[in-house]
């Protein structure tokens, strides 16, 4: 679904009734004061025309992203209106993009958005990176280690006693002698999962030792803590699908944006507590929404190709 987004806001270049009362209704409802009456007033305003809806939405997003209303009365179109929350963005995923060139160079080995590659190092083992991975290798006589800078890979170890296999990242260390299992220093709920042999998995506070169908998550005190999880789940991506079994929709959303340049924003958070079973292609992410669409009742609007607000 690809709704437009940019007529002009009047003929003639007239000031638009419509967004005037949604600025206005952005002001009230955002106001220290706003009653229950006046909720109730905007409710029926709200549900009286879709382009009522449609244009407090487009007036709300831009108060979150720029923390201002914008002035209906300026000759503005709704096109101006929306490439300007979406500049504020762009800034935003400026900074990311810079930090991922730095670690890009320093990298031995990562991939761009999107891309999934497989690498097989010198020793024999083999690593998976997954999207906006990179890299480094550390191998000595001592031991193989790999710093995972940033993004997610999963390792298939060949076995060697004298010489540990251990990576590093985000304040996580795991180590393995011969095994498979991933690691992920994007802030996940579990960054360790392991699917076959043992991993023992420390921070700067504790450790604690993962064996198959195991991850570990970091607890309070940021000790790691092994549960049970589904770590084939979990690794889905490396056979280009994601898998979900019963995660809200903002989990979705959010693993769904780490295939794709640009941001996917959720607008209701109601919304976003819904849950999702299925499988995703992480390769075609238009065709993931459109099965989100189809299947959890949202909709879906793209304002480019880089911003797209799910509701």
């Amino acid at each position: 679904m690809n709704e437009r987004i940019s007529p002009d806001a009047s003929p003639g270049g007239e000031d638009d009734p419509v967004y005037e009362a949604a600025a206005f209704w952005v002001v009230r409802l955002t106001s220290a004061d706003a009653s229950s009456a006046d909720r109730k007033a905007f409710e029926v305003w709200r549900r009286a025309d879709p382009a009522h809806a449609e244009a407090y939405a487009e007036m709300e997003t831009w108060r979150r992203t720029m923390g201002q209303v914008p002035d209906p009365r300026e000759r503005k179109s709704r096109r101006a209106v929306g490439l300007s929350a979406v500049v504020a963005i762009a800034f935003a995923g400026i900074a990311g993009a810079q930090l991922g060139l730095i670690d890009r160079l320093r990298a031995d080995a990562w991939t761009g958005v999107g891309e999934i590659e497989t690498r097989t190092l010198v020793d024999g083992s083999r690593i998976d990176l997954n999207t906006d991975t990179a890299v480094a290798l550390r191998f000595t006589a001592e031991e193989r280690a790999v710093d995972l800078l940033r993004g997610e890979a999963v390792f298939d170890v060949v076995p060697d006693p004298r010489r540990p296999f251990i990576v590093r990242g985000n304040g996580v260390s795991a180590r393995a002698v011969g095994t498979r299992f991933y690691v992920r220093v994007d802030g996940a709920a579990d960054p360790v999962g392991v699917a076959e042999g043992r991993v023992d998995v420390s921070t700067a506070v504790g450790h604690a030792l993962l064996h198959p169908g195991e991850v570990a998550f970091r607890d309070a005190g940021d000790r790691p803590v092994a549960r049970q999880g589904n770590v084939a789940e979990a690794m889905s991506w490396r056979d280009g699908k994601l898998s979900f079994s019963g995660q809200s929709l903002r989990q979705v959303i959010a693993e769904l944006e780490r295939y794709r340049r640009g941001r996917i924003l959720l607008m209701d958070s109601s919304v976003g507590e819904r849950r999702f079973s299925g499988t995703l292609d992480p390769r075609d992410t238009d065709e993931a929404l459109d099965v989100l669409v189809a299947t959890m009742g949202i909709r879906v609007t793209r304002l480019t190709p880089f911003v797209i607000l799910v509701r």
